[in-house]
């Protein structure tokens, strides 16, 4: 499984009710697909799985999966508090043929080393799919470290990780002492450095709305070889990162699809929805990030 390009963790469109939009999740998968993106990750944070049924995830996976028809690669998130839990949807997203899975720690236990090795093989043993790792320690309450990568060393189907603990130390050891491992950018403000350490592969919220900008910045760093308009890119992009990370992430990655034209609806609770003065600024920054990258590509 190759994990290189722009992997898009899809948003989950909600209907004036708070039920799941599978009309809306259809178009938004179709507008992704068109727009040049290289993969789709279903049940991830910004698809709100953590909201959602297990009936609803698995429904919600095997709708992109028809959707997709094998345009795309399909990742299919098996993240669970409990093993059994992230077991079940491993199997889910072995019957319905997805490409690969995201695997995380479980959140709030603060397993061992040992014990989120044993929680990952457990789930490629389940699935047999190619696994891309989630190292989210924010989120997760632990992080993957040197005994986790040591004991998992033989599991021949882990073939990426999703490098989210935003430490450059991190990414550095990564790069360094575990090589066979496709490093794939998971903090966004850090995508150049982790091009710069020869990450080939981004999963990236803000590509429900602006794919084609996310693009432009992995084709200046990873096909091109082009640093200096990377950095140009990047710096273009960064007022928007600030705003994803100001504390309402998943809302603003939503609205910022409805601004792109797709109907993305609200969020489930505890979420709340942005304020008219938060929405206005996002979509201020969206306009100017959208001009500043068009022009920097016209120039190069």
């Amino acid at each position: 499984m190759n994990f290189d390009g722009i992997f898009t963790p899809a948003i989950t469109p909600l209907s004036a009710d708070g039920q799941i939009d599978y009309a809306a999740f259809s178009e938004v998968i179709e507008y992704l697909i068109e727009s040049g993106v290289h993969g789709i990750v279903i049940g991830g944070s910004t698809g709100e799985y953590y909201a959602h049924t297990a009936e609803e995830r698995v429904a919600v996976a095997q709708r992109a999966k028809e959707v997709i028809r094998g345009r795309l690669p399909l990742v299919v998130g098996t993240g669970g508090i409990r093993t059994e839990d992230s077991v079940y949807f491993a199997e889910k997203a072995k019957a319905l043929q997805a490409d690969a899975i995201l695997v995380g720690s479980p959140p709030y236990a603060l397993p061992t080393q040992k014990e989120i090795a044993a929680h990952v093989l457990a789930v490629d043993k389940a699935a047999g799919l190619p696994i891309m790792l989630y190292n989210y320690p924010s989120r997760m309450g632990v992080a993957m470290g040197d005994e986790f990568f040591a004991a998992i060393a033989d599991c021949k189907n882990i073939a990426a990780i999703k490098e989210s603990s935003g430490e450059t130390a991190r990414l550095h050891r990564l790069a360094h002492s575990h090589p066979q491992i496709q490093l794939s950018c998971g903090w966004d403000d850090q995508a150049l450095e982790f091009f710069a350490w020869g990450a080939r592969s981004w999963v990236c919220a803000g590509s429900n709305f602006i794919p084609r900008e996310h693009i432009a910045l992995y084709e200046a760093c990873v096909l091109e070889k082009n640093f200096d308009k990377g950095r140009r890119i990047m710096s273009a992009m960064l007022p928007l990162m600030d705003v994803l990370e100001s504390g309402k992430f998943v809302q603003s990655i939503k609205h910022g699809s409805e601004l792109s034209g797709l109907r993305a609806g609200g969020v489930r609770a505890p979420l709340q929805a942005l304020e008219p003065a938060e929405k206005e600024q996002l979509k201020n920054v969206i306009e100017t990030l959208q001009k500043n990258v068009a022009r920097i590509v016209e120039e190069a």
